[in-house]
């Protein structure tokens, strides 16, 4: 594995980039600031390896506010409902960083601090572990939370991801991961035409702040409804009151499981020009599919690639939004003695070799 310095954090911590290869070639570059991962060299049905995560070359670009590109999201990934919430009697109030709600963790989540990494070589591959603890009352939060990611490049062309935690008092926690994907390649073009079936028969309705309106909504007859291979572009500027409240996709999807906690197929994706696909595998009982509404042409990423609207996609797995106000949610509470386990498995593969 290959370790080479990326620069130094506001704190004066050594941030460095881990180099995880397998023998098919596959690459992807992880630093310890944020657990971020910065590139991700899969290839095409041609054998062509390209960059499919968005991002950035310099760690100074990701210092300053960004989208969360390819970050580790904690302790809370998506957002609660003007950062407030209470647990066992107690109200808390949380950081707002997205209007008058709280967003992936608050000012400074899990994203933007340094991660101590490990990393290893075994039989299922190459990785990194990376731990952090999260004092009591950061951003907000009760508890001192101890965190441990383990991101693992298998043989089999797969990102594993394994994400624990501990506690010493009852707090919400919902890990996730945050890269955005262009399967034609890194700043190739917006990802309307990427293939997407999602195994889901029900979503979150947002309002305009994208917070749930309580409830869930079956996908049928809704632009929502991507059981079936569909592309993200066909329906995307359908007049939909909620494709206008998330001003695209930008909502949870409540995953299909045969059992709460079972890893269990969330999305496949493909890309019809090269050929690439992604299979999502998840325990999580949500994913947020988000169209990169957001990217307005501002943003100037890798070897100067501009990314203009829609040009990548985020899938990210995770309980549901808002789940500490909503008694409906699965929880997403833990408590002390209780661990903490989810996994996520992000697979490679291509179509019409």
């Amino acid at each position: 594995m290959e370790r080479t310095p990326f620069g130094t954090a506001p704190g004066g911590q050594p941030v460095e980039v881990y180099t995880l290869t397998n023998k098919r070639g596959i690459e992807a570059r992880v630093t310890n600031y944020g657990g971020i991962i910065l590139g991700l060299r899969v290839p095409d049905r041609d054998g062509r390896f390209d960059d499919v995560v968005l991002g950035y070359d310099a760690l100074a670009d990701y210092l300053v506010e960004t989208p969360y590109f390819g970050a580790l999201i904690g302790r809370y990934g998506n957002r609660i409902a003007r950062g407030r919430f209470t647990l066992d009697g107690q109200p808390y109030t949380l950081a707002t960083n997205n209007g008058v709600n709280h967003l992936h963790g608050g000012l400074e989540g899990f994203d933007k601090v340094v991660w101590t990494a490990e990393p290893f070589e075994n039989e299922q591959g190459m990785g990194l572990v990376l731990t952090y603890v999260s004092p009591d009352g950061e951003e907000g939060y009760p508890g001192t939370l101890s965190a441990k990611v383990t991101y693992t490049l298998t043989g089999d062309d797969a990102l594993v991801f394994d994400y624990h935690a501990t506690t010493d008092k009852a707090t919400p926690v919902n890990l996730t991961q945050h890269s955005y994907f262009n399967l034609a390649g890194d700043g190739k073009g917006d990802i309307l035409g990427h293939v997407v079936t999602l195994n889901a028969d029900r979503f979150v309705p947002i309002d305009p702040t994208s917070i749930p309106l309580g409830g869930l909504r079956d996908v049928t007859g809704t632009p929502f409804d991507f059981r079936r291979p569909t592309p993200i572009g066909a329906r995307i500027r359908q007049d939909d009151e909620q494709l206008r409240n998330g001003q695209g996709y930008d909502h949870s999807f409540v995953l299909n499981q045969e059992r709460a906690g079972a890893l269990s197929l969330a999305a496949h994706v493909l890309e019809p020009t090269t050929g690439r696909v992604m299979e999502i595998h998840t325990t999580e009982p949500g994913m947020q599919f988000y169209s990169g509404n957001f990217l307005d042409g501002t943003l100037k990423g890798k070897k100067g690639a501009v990314y203009h609207h829609r040009f990548g996609f985020a899938m990210e797995t995770q309980h549901l939004p808002d789940s500490p106000n909503q008694p409906d949610f699965p929880s997403t509470i833990l408590r002390p003695g209780e661990h903490y386990h989810s996994r996520s498995v992000y697979r490679f593969s291509v179509s019409g070799r």
